[in-house]
């Protein structure tokens, strides 16, 4: 699996971004709604539980036994830490595909950011969580993608596991050629058009393919330490650059709201905010 995930990826990668953005667009949609499509299924199916369920999250993360034995913070912890690898809000990853967007104000393309935290926290993981607790095996020693696939099978007999399996399969898939092509326009920016950029990102290329083949031979408690790891290392760096840059994303807003007010479709032009006009290459 290491090694077909690993050619798979390079395949993509060195076909460039429009190999990317093809592939992303296929397979990310198509997932995300058949997964959603089983997950709303199972909900309908175990409607009469669902005010359980939702006591049982609320008492297990802030019940009394739980503020006692200090669990509630490490239930707040741990939904920080997972709540940051399932949106990446904060992190600063994201905004490199929003930053592509042809829109006539970054204000528009940052609503529509936000939307990208609403559904892959509060619908996903939360379909996901209703999937594990209306099973009744969210306490059989299970945990991570063990524990969604023992919940499925319950739901819909062997052919559960696989298709959590498959489901996982191409979103780490779409995640991998997407994160790399985060990487790749850092570097191609850092390079900043100089003879060096080609050689720099085939090596990038190249040393991305072996890291997913090591990753993919790792324990899955080594790989949620190192992601954590350098998440947090990326989350420290974003949210200071978003404390420096943060007068301008309010200016930035209060233009947008002024040119609904007056009927307008807001546009943005570089001289709003004379001072940063000079670093603006898009409008």
């Amino acid at each position: 699996m290491a090694i077909l995930l690993s050619l798979l990826s390079l395949a993509v990668i060195f076909g460039g971004i429009q190999r990317i953005a093809k592939v992303c667009s296929y397979i990310v949609p198509f997932m995300a709604l058949a997964y959603l499509g089983i997950a709303v299924w199972i909900l309908a199916v175990n409607i009469t539980s669902l005010p359980a369920m939702i006591g049982l999250i609320f008492r297990s993360a802030f019940g009394f036994e739980q503020a006692v034995g200090g669990t509630m913070g490490m239930a707040i912890l741990m939904g920080f830490k997972r709540g940051i690898f399932s949106n990446e809000a904060g992190e600063g990853s994201a905004p490199n595909a929003a930053a592509t967007a042809d829109v006539s104000h970054p204000v528009k393309q940052g609503l529509i950011q936000t939307l990208g935290v609403f559904t892959d926290t509060l619908i996903v993981c939360t379909c996901t969580a209703f999937i594990i607790l209306s099973s009744g095996l969210y306490d059989c020693g299970a945990n991570g993608i063990e524990l969604t696939q023992a919940a499925m099978t319950w739901h819909i007999g062997p052919a559960g596991k696989y298709i959590i399996a498959i489901c996982i399969f191409f979103f780490a898939f779409s995640s991998v050629i997407g994160n790399y092509y985060y990487g790749e326009c850092n570097l191609a920016f850092l390079c900043n058009g100089s003879s060096h950029t080609t050689t720099a990102i085939q090596l990038y290329r190249i040393g991305l393919g072996v890291l997913i083949f090591i990753g993919s031979l790792m324990t899955i408690d080594i790989v949620w330490a190192l992601v954590d790891f350098f998440m947090v290392i990326m989350t420290v760096v974003n949210l200071t650059s978003l404390f420096l840059l943060g007068k301008y994303a309010v200016r930035l807003l209060d233009d947008y709201k002024q040119q609904l007010k007056s009927g307008k479709d807001p546009e943005y032009h570089s001289s709003t905010i004379p001072e940063i006009s000079d670093e603006t290459e898009c409008w």
